[in-house]
């Protein structure tokens, strides 16, 4: 892994971690049944943004391809209104990158106002940098505008608050050292108290699509609107275990019908189930 990638990679790493103090945990977790010499390897992790011009998915995506990733595949969630592409390193063991973004016109005519008023805070000139990848929100936001976007999309309401940043990371379950089942790691988690996202059931996928898929709930964290206080969900941490396809090689590609519930775990209500 090049340099500039693993400085990437943990610049967002350490952003995500600040407001997911779940992450940390389940890394330490994880990693106390390892060997002193095994790191939990991150398997993908996800961006989200909206189809407009100056911080389009195309924006986004430059950084990584200037990095030597290239396109994968492609994705659309009729229902939730996205599209989305995924990006590979040449070096299989750098993390995939999933970019999603929210097709704003979709949207009611007040809905995209308040979201067009958002990204014109943008500086452009910043979208350019790397680092606009962990940047965050770069407006004010008001708790009505807040609601007024959870009631058309959750998406929508989560990017006003959380902005620019990874919205989770996934842990390789294929490269941990006790266990490569993701039904081992699910027990490990609810045994230690996490909340699992239930949305779709609590794995998503399986072998006969070569990719089974599980996450925590987003943790709820307290932001300050223009009129205060208030507890929104923030990011969540992803487990992933991949299959072998015909030819012996891991399925590296997504399975949307598993992608789309994936994306609930920062619903504001989402289906959840006490671990434990």
């Amino acid at each position: 892994m090049s340099q500039a990638v693993q400085q990437l990679f943990e610049n967002l790493w350490q952003d995500y971690v600040a407001i997911t103090p779940s992450a940390k945990r389940i890394h330490a977790l994880l990693e106390s049944s390892e060997n002193s010499q095994s790191d939990i390897v991150n398997d993908h992790i996800a961006l989200r943004t909206f189809n407009l011009d100056k911080v389009s998915l195309d924006k986004l995506a430059a950084h990584f391809l200037s990095l030597g990733y290239k396109q994968g595949g492609e994705y659309h969630f009729e229902e939730k209104k996205l599209y989305a592409q995924h990006f590979e390193h040449p070096d299989p063991k750098v993390a995939k990158v999933f970019i999603s973004e929210l097709l704003v016109e979709q949207l009611s005519e007040e809905a995209q106002n308040i979201i067009a008023k958002m990204v014109e805070h943008v500086d452009a000139e910043k979208v350019a940098d790397s680092s606009f990848l962990y940047s965050g929100a770069h407006w004010p936001l008001s708790q009505s505008d807040y609601q007024t976007l959870v009631q058309e999309s959750e998406y929508a309401a989560w990017m006003s608050v959380w902005g620019f940043r990874a919205n989770h990371f996934t842990v390789s379950v294929n490269q941990l050292n006790e266990t490569q089942d993701l039904a081992d790691v699910n027990e490990k988690l609810k045994n230690a108290g996490f909340l699992l996202n239930q949305s779709g059931g609590e794995i998503k996928g399986s072998a006969e699509v070569f990719l089974a898929q599980s996450s925590t709930i987003a943790d709820r964290i307290a932001v300050n609107f223009d009129e205060g206080e208030m507890i929104v969900p923030s990011c969540f941490y992803e487990f992933a275990q991949r299959y072998p396809m015909s030819n012996g090689e891991l399925y590296s590609g997504f399975v949307a019908a598993s992608a789309d519930k994936i994306f609930e775990s920062t619903n504001t209500t989402t289906d959840i189930k006490k671990a434990g």
